[in-house]
């Protein structure tokens, strides 16, 4: 069977920019896109040159990419030729090979938001097309509001397609802007578009997840004939985010009745980092990833149920819809009083920690986790301390260093300019390789502002451990989170803190006092010591 061609569009870097908090600079633009061809998307919208200083800088040197590269903008203005709107001219000068101009199409937008009339709407949708035509780009249009607007006045919306469609656009992508349409909507008027007489070769969807239902509503398109989709990586977007094509690529290779049906630019070998990408802007956002992401998630396929996981150590398809490795994610086993002596021998295997079925000391891990689990700490988030935990039990920690000592220390205090700031700053003491070593370190940023106690630890503690520097100092922490998992006087804190290094990798840890300082500190220690045993760091005496 012949497979139909579906393109894939990205605008992370133009719609995704719109989020709420999020701003890229011209440098992360072209990491990003990087990214995004490497994944094979067809479309790159870089942005709206003349718009913003970034993105006009983006486009005077766009990076070479397999993917089109895209620029952004709006049709022409009323009372004036498309030859001279300097804002359409400012998208044309940007030079992309493709270009793509939003435009309205729901008539109470023109009368109250453009204040034009209907017909002067339409003419400016056709000469602006037709301008990006004859300039030789390919041209795609953005009926901005499409759905509403269908729904208000279908024959006014359909003209404006036609429109868009006689001057030449070769795209014609139907936009539910404000993301109010629900996927059986638009799978219906995407199928009574169609019989209108424009061809679901030349259509595209662009839909926001604010009910969410972008994907859902995404996929109905294409299922009823659209053959472009467009979205964001990690769904970013205005309000409620963009079709998240870190969930419709997957699902559209994967997945039925789309897979095996359609070819795209994504190989198995670039879904394979999937993941990878996902994450990657996550990090450029220094955001935590959302672990319940599908596909992508850290929690996408951890199986934490013991009947789960033991079904999964039988046959993963039991409680897996696709391979982990499939879209570079991993399967989990986490570790808690809810797992048994197979799934704690398959985790320690994973560890690379081979320990005989009939071993006792098998039962006295379970029951340590039982027992650290009862006074607050947390396994199946903690997967780095879990395997420590093991190692402990088991005899086989190796001892790198030795804390003798730390303190923490908090201050108030005028700063160069006569204002009161807060200064934290911390000691640490370790013995490694027979030696003493004491390290201070305040927890300032570059702007001289204080990042806390705990940022002060953890730079302390990393800041000379000797021979095994080399080892730590791509470390970074990523995440820290604290609970408080008892009331009153007597309340116990729990802190969880995800580190990563350059490779990529990411481990979780977590400590447990009724001082922050103290869970924090251990938590801080495990994750050290979880990657000099993962890096294969040599033991010296301590």
């Amino acid at each position: 069977m012949t497979r139909e061609r579906l393109f894939l569009y990205d605008t992370t870097l133009r719609d995704g920019q719109q989020t709420q908090g999020v701003q890229f600079s011209t440098d992360e633009k072209r990491k990003i896109a990087g990214v995004l061809d490497a994944l094979g998307v067809d479309y790159i919208e870089g942005g709206w040159p003349g718009a913003n200083p970034t993105d006009s800088a983006f486009f005077e040197a766009v990076p070479a990419t397999r993917a089109r590269m895209t620029a952004f903008g709006m049709t022409k203005r009323a009372g004036r030729s498309a030859e001279n709107d300097e804002v359409l001219a400012s998208v044309l000068n940007a030079g992309t090979a493709a270009v793509c101009l939003v435009g309205k199409t729901h008539d109470f937008h023109v009368s109250t938001a453009l204040g034009i009339t209907l017909e002067e709407n339409v003419e400016n949708i056709a000469r602006s097309l037709a301008h990006v035509g004859g300039q030789g780009r390919e041209a795609l249009f953005d009926a901005e509001h499409f759905f509403d607007g269908w729904k208000a006045n279908p024959a006014y919306a359909l003209e404006c397609l036609k429109a868009a469609s006689d001057a030449g656009a070769r795209w014609i992508v139907l936009c539910d802007t404000n993301g109010g349409t629900l996927p059986h909507e638009v799978g219906r008027i995407v199928g009574q578009v169609i019989a209108a007489g424009i061809p679901g070769e030349r259509l595209g969807i662009h839909t926001h997840d604010d009910t969410g239902n972008a994907v859902a509503a995404s996929l109905a398109a294409v299922e009823a004939g659209v053959r472009q989709v467009q979205g964001t990586l990690n769904g970013l977007g205005e309000r409620c985010g963009n079709a998240n094509l870190t969930t419709l690529i997957p699902t559209l290779l994967l997945k039925a009745p789309f897979a095996g049906r359609f070819e795209t630019g994504v190989t198995p070998e670039a879904l394979a980092g999937l993941t990878r990408a996902s994450r990657l802007l996550d990090d450029i956002l220094n955001r935590v990833p959302l672990k319940s992401a599908p596909y992508v998630g850290g929690s996408a396929f951890a199986h934490k149920a013991g009947l789960h996981a033991s079904a999964i150590l039988k046959d993963p398809s039991t409680y897996e819809h696709v391979r982990p490795e499939t879209v570079g994610n991993t399967r989990i086993i986490p570790m808690s009083n809810q797992a048994g002596q197979s799934n704690l021998r398959r985790r320690l295997a994973e560890a690379g920690i081979e320990v005989d079925k009939d071993d006792p000391r098998l039962s006295t891990i379970l029951e340590e986790v039982k027992a650290r689990e009862a006074a607050g700490y947390a396994y199946d988030t903690a997967q780095a301390s879990f395997e420590l935990a093991a190692r402990r039990v088991l005899g086989r920690i190796p001892r790198f260093f030795e804390v003798k000592r730390y303190r923490v220390t908090v201050e108030r205090r005028k700063n160069k300019y006569d204002r009161m700031v807060t200064l934290s700053e911390a000691v640490v003491v370790v013995k490694v390789a027979g030696e003493k070593k004491l390290s201070v370190s305040e927890s300032l940023d570059a702007e001289g502002n204080d990042r806390g106690p705990v940022n002060a630890l953890s730079r302390a503690l990393a800041k000379d451990l000797g021979p095994y520097q080399a080892y730590i100092d791509d470390m970074r922490l990523v995440d820290f989170k604290v609970r408080i998992t008892d009331g009153g006087t007597e309340a116990v804190t729990r802190v969880i803190i995800d580190s990563a290094d350059r490779s990529g990798r990411r481990w979780s840890t977590v400590g447990v006092s009724a001082n922050i300082v103290d869970a924090s500190f251990e938590a801080l220690l495990d994750a050290v010591t979880w990657k000099l045993i993962r890096d294969g760091a040599p033991i010296h005496d301590a």
